[in-house]
């Protein structure tokens, strides 16, 4: 059964799914607010969540409220809440909902916002503007913006106390699971997230491929809160190192690839790396990931079968919260001189609808070290594969 908490009410400890109704309050008692309206369309498609309503409960008189209370409830539920509801019924006279344009102008590129407004409704075509430049779904009615809610926040999840506020849409991706699962593991306890940036990929910009959170965590081994970090998190990516050995491991053969990246320093503006990358979709057999990689960004194609996978470590745990999947192949003497002739002629390899652009390179162990051409954590990729080890593979 639906659940409506109203202004300066408290939230539900413990809830499945959220909607904030953002738009404009009448201020004549006369006038009906469109929210009950939406209440009750809320109901008859059979949403049995928690509605957050940022008005009185009818029949309450709010008295000696501070205006920062009202302000700070409202705040909170927005960001409680999975999905944000903006019906703008804006009239001059009656209904200017200019507070409300404000609040549509901090969240309209949330990821968890709809927006509605009646054809001809006052001052919305800027609003209506920048709805469509962000994909942010968009109705004329208030049932569709009603339907549009539901849609865009999904099937629900439980979750309790700080848990709460970490929305839907990131609440079901694999990585954020990975991430909170090891938290837990650990004996900690989420008890504040705020979303500080997401970017979504994909259509209509659905799917969640980066996110940040402002997370405060009980260590319970300590007694005490950690509140000063941000977790940014990405897809678990899959790295490829391959390989020809040599007698002297210095003389070992490495491919890399170069490629321009946006935050790169250094004076050529290329970064280079072995090959990888990660999907937005679940990966369920990380080998045709690796494979799928190799491909893309060398343009040698091998068969899956043909990787050993080294070792699954986060590579900045200060940060980020995604690992990197070692995956290596040793490369028969054809491999490199077809990998050879891709660096002679010049090749570009990568994925052109992501703007990507790789070009092979083959380098020895030794040239690595003394041109300095691969971060730390790439040359740690690198002996951890060529210095003797035992292969560790938990998916076999």
């Amino acid at each position: 059964m639906l659940r409506a908490i109203y202004l300066l009410e408290e939230a539900p400890r413990r809830y499945e799914k959220s909607i904030f109704l953002l738009g404009p309050t009448p201020t004549d008692a006369n006038i009906p607010s469109w929210r009950f309206e939406a209440l009750r369309l809320l109901a008859e498609a059979g949403y049995d969540g928690v509605v957050f309503v940022p008005e009185a409960r009818l029949g309450t008189v709010l008295t000696e409220v501070d205006y920062v209370q009202i302000v700070e409830w409202e705040e909170r539920h927005l960001h409680l809440a999975d999905s944000i509801l903006t019906w703008m019924p804006r009239d001059r006279e009656t209904l200017p909902g200019i507070t409300s344009s404000v609040v549509w102008g901090v969240w309209c590129n949330s990821g968890k916002i709809v927006f509605g407004a009646p054809k001809g409704a006052w001052k919305t075509r800027y609003l209506r503007y920048h709805a469509q430049k962000l994909e942010v779904p968009e109705a004329t009615t208030l049932e569709n913006t009603v339907a549009n809610a539901l849609e865009l926040m999904g099937e629900g999840a439980w979750r309790q106390d700080g848990e709460r506020e970490v929305p839907l849409f990131i609440w079901r991706t694999q990585h954020f699971q990975q991430w909170y699962s090891a938290l837990l593991t650990a004996g900690n306890v989420l008890e504040h997230a705020r979303v500080v940036w997401t970017h979504r990929i994909g259509l209509k910009r659905r799917l969640t491929f980066f996110w940040g959170l402002h997370a405060e965590v009980y260590i319970t081994a300590e007694h005490r809160s950690k509140i000063n970090e941000v977790v940014l998190a990405r897809p678990d990516i899959a790295t490829i190192v391959l390989f020809q050995r040599a007698e002297r491991l210095g003389d070992s053969l490495i491919v890399l690839i170069s490629e321009f990246r946006t935050p790169v320093s250094n004076p050529s503006g290329y970064v280079w790396e072995v090959p990888g990358g990660s999907s937005f979709k679940p990966v369920e057999d990380p080998y045709s990931l690796a494979a799928e990689e190799c491909l893309q960004e060398t343009g040698l194609e091998l068969d899956p079968q043909c990787f050993t996978l080294h070792s699954e470590r986060q590579l900045l745990a200060t940060m980020s919260a995604h690992r990197a999947h070692v995956f290596a192949a040793e490369l028969t003497n054809e491999q490199v001189d077809f990998l050879r002739t891709q660096q002679e002629i010049g090749i570009v390899h990568g994925v052109a609808t992501d703007t990507e652009r790789t070009y092979v390179s083959l380098t020895t162990l030794d040239e690595i070290r003394e041109e300095e051409l691969v971060d730390s954590s790439i040359l740690g990729m690198l002996l951890d594969v060529l210095l003797p080890y035992r292969p560790h593979d938990p998916y076999s």
